[in-house]
């Protein structure tokens, strides 16, 4: 071999190397496909992982094994269209003006209307577009982004979305999400068809999947519900127990497609639900449950996975929905705004080590918005839980529809340590420990 040959192969030898080192950093700079799981009324006790004896849910237990699971994680308000507008915005609702499902016939909002010429409720969904949303920040870093499910403001692109199936038809009134609904009910074909596009076109891509489910109308397939019928359980029970599994079911669909498509390992997903639920016998939610600033209105496991970036966890800590915006911009090089305030988690969770935070809070709003310009008009309880203590406060805007009105105005203190279902108030015995949560709060949001 003569000393030309050999150079010439010691070149192409460097240039492989170099070219492997430039793939590699490309591979590394590559935002990571995500996936945010959006369950809608269930309960934070209502999965095989977190315990529940008869609810069968494998494939989000899968889910829970394989990432770090919050099982601490919490929603800021216990109400589909403000909890998902948090998800969307990373703010909370008397932030971005979503503080309940509908607006209120009340004269503020009337006089709104008359001032603006507009009718009231395309006023409040007009808030979205003005707002930074994480599909439109994700957009600049080359993201593809589909929305299916519940999606209350307008059409999917009003919200930011290049691809979706709500569409926001003029005078339907523009609740909980027309065409979107149909996924998971009725199949996963939409999704899957936009996830195969979006691989095809080799573009990141984000999924909003936020399925009506376990949410009403409770009707499971027979075959699901036939597992949870027995003697002495009430036929509202059962059925919802069957519709939590068939819930996990399309979860199961959407993330086998993940691994079909090779896609599974450079895929970030997150898992949350928008509000807590605790069925009646007879039919419908009870008290401190939906709406509500009690464990099961406000509570939800939050799952992290992201292979390769993230080792498995069980964490301890406390963990609300604010966090997953910032968290899910900085995973995809999104320059987090300044204004979010919510926690990025990854340095932490990637570090292994605990959160710096120790509290978190939240706030409940009236059904109906009494004022679409002012939250105040519809608070109804704003919260605090630092470590395992939780303090509850109440107001007085009862003015829009409310199913179980608060008994009381005065603080209520929990210990969720030894209480986790809040059955012993505290307040009156530890006066010191209300003043010192309460100034928290207020701290918070004066």
């Amino acid at each position: 071999m003569n000393e030309r040959t050999t150079m010439k192969r010691s070149c192409c030898v460097a240039a492989i190397v170099i070219l492997g080192f430039v793939l590699a950093a490309q591979a590394a700079e590559s935002p990571p496909n995500i996936i945010l799981i959006i369950s809608d009324d269930q309960a934070w006790t209502d999965y095989g992982f977190m315990g529940h004896p008869e609810i069968r849910t494998p494939h989000i237990d899968q889910l829970a094994a394989q990432g770090v699971t919050f099982r601490r994680g919490y929603v800021p308000t216990a109400l589909c269209r403000p909890s998902l507008m948090t998800l969307a915005t990373g703010l909370y609702a008397h932030q971005n003006l979503i503080t309940g499902n509908d607006p209120a016939a009340t004269p503020e909002n009337q006089q709104h209307a008359v001032t603006s010429g507009k009718p009231v409720r395309e006023l409040l969904i007009s808030n979205i577009d003005t707002t930074p949303t994480l599909p439109r920040l994700l957009s600049s870093r080359g993201y593809l982004s589909f929305q299916c499910g519940k999606w209350w403001e307008g059409s999917f692109g009003r919200g930011g979305f290049t691809h979706g199936m709500t569409r926001g038809y003029p005078g339907k009134g523009g609740r909980h999400g027309d065409d979107g609904l149909a996924i998971g009910r009725s199949g996963m074909q939409p999704l899957n068809h936009f996830i195969d596009g979006a691989i095809e076109a080799d573009r990141p891509f984000f999924v909003w999947y936020a399925p009506f489910l376990p949410h009403t109308p409770h009707n499971p397939p027979p075959r699901l519900l036939a597992k949870y019928e027995k003697a002495g359980r009430p036929k509202a029970i059962a059925s919802y127990y069957a519709m939590c599994e068939w819930f996990d079911e399309t979860c199961g669909q959407l993330l086998d497609r993940l691994e079909k498509k090779g896609v599974a390992e450079r895929t970030l997903v997150i898992y949350v639900t928008d509000n807590g639920w605790i069925q009646k016998p007879k039919g419908g939610y009870a008290p401190r449950s939906k709406r509500s600033p009690y464990e099961g209105g406000v509570r939800t496991p939050i799952i992290v996975r992201w292979p390769g970036q993230i080792k498995a966890a069980d964490r301890p800590e406390l963990c609300s929905s604010i966090d997953i915006v910032p968290t899910i911009l900085a995973a995809a090089g999104v320059e987090v705004p300044a204004r979010l305030p919510g926690l990025n988690l990854l340095p932490y969770l990637r570090r292994a080590e605990p959160l710096t935070r120790d509290r978190i809070f939240g706030e409940s709003f009236a059904h109906d918005i009494a004022d679409i310009r002012n939250p105040r008009a519809s608070l109804i309880h704003r919260w605090v839980i630092r470590g395992h203590s939780k303090c509850v406060l109440t107001y007085d805007g009862r003015r829009g529809r409310m199913r179980y009105p608060p008994a009381g105005d005065q603080p209520q203190l929990f210990d969720l340590e030894m209480d986790p279902h809040e059955r012993v108030d505290l307040a009156s015995k530890r006066p010191e420990l209300v003043e010192e949560l309460t100034a928290l709060i207020r701290q918070w949001r004066p």
